[in-house]
């Protein structure tokens, strides 16, 4: 029996609810993602387990999102079923969360749920990490900087840790590894004086102009939540970071 059957949506036409590429998980008894819900998700995570059940491990069908369903939508879903051997939703980009304190927890709780990034969380000690985030990959490095060369060149980078010292050594290594997008949390004040200590060590200033700080969406506030909110939306909008906010602290 497969532990597990991948659901993608590999056509769409119409009004439908996902994109063409978007993925869910189905097991007996959880399921992972979203192909957006409503009796669309339903009816294919019934053919799902339905598949578990007989050890089929391939499929494909195309549901009408018509009156069949309950629904008005007028569209179609074409969706293919594979077995699942990874366990996991194929996301697209890579996001690293530098330190697990309010705001990055916060922002890993907004992220994770989204189809298009792969959540991984960093801090220095498993005391500093949340209870399991379903969606967030776990990671405890003692030196936050060295753990940098794991990290995929393309990967977007957000600096939220506990120390200012930390959070300058994490810019100073990542101009140096290379990256998707990263955004750091501060001050415009701090940023200033960032860019400087950067320059010192030998960054270019143009280099050091594709870290966004500050970060988020100063009419949000500047609750974690709020915060998470912005940078999730910039995040999504942009394809990355890039569009700064206002002072964070």
């Amino acid at each position: 029996m497969s532990a597990a059957i991948r659901i993608t949506v590999a056509r769409t036409a119409g009004s439908v609810p996902r994109e063409a590429g978007t993925q869910m998980c189905v097991w007996a008894d959880k399921t992972e993602g979203t192909i957006g819900g409503g009796a669309l998700e339903w009816q294919a995570m019934a053919t799902a387990r339905r598949m578990l059940e007989v050890g089929q491990i391939t499929g494909r069908e195309t549901i009408p999102l018509g009156p069949g369903l309950g629904q008005c939508c007028g569209g179609s879903v074409t969706l293919d079923y594979a077995e699942a051997s990874d366990l996991r939703v194929t996301k697209g980009r890579n996001l690293w969360i530098w330190g697990a304190g309010h705001v990055g927890r916060a922002i890993a709780g907004v992220m994770a749920p989204l189809p298009e990034h792969d959540v991984t969380l960093i801090d220095i000690n498993a005391d500093r990490m949340p209870d399991e985030m379903p969606g967030v990959t776990q990671v405890i490095a003692a030196d936050m900087p060295l753990w940098v060369a794991h990290a995929p060149p393309s990967a977007d980078h957000l600096i939220v840790t506990y120390s200012h010292q930390v959070d300058l050594a994490l810019c100073h290594t990542l101009l140096g590894h290379g990256f998707g997008s990263c955004g750091l949390i501060g001050s415009k004040t701090k940023w200033t004086r960032f860019r400087g200590r950067l320059q010192s060590m030998g960054n270019s200033a143009e280099q050091i102009a594709r870290i966004a700080c500050p970060i988020g969406d100063p009419t949000l506030g500047k609750h974690p939540q709020a915060i998470a909110v912005g940078v999730a939306a910039t995040v999504i909008n942009n394809n990355g970071l890039g569009a700064a906010g206002e002072e964070t602290g």
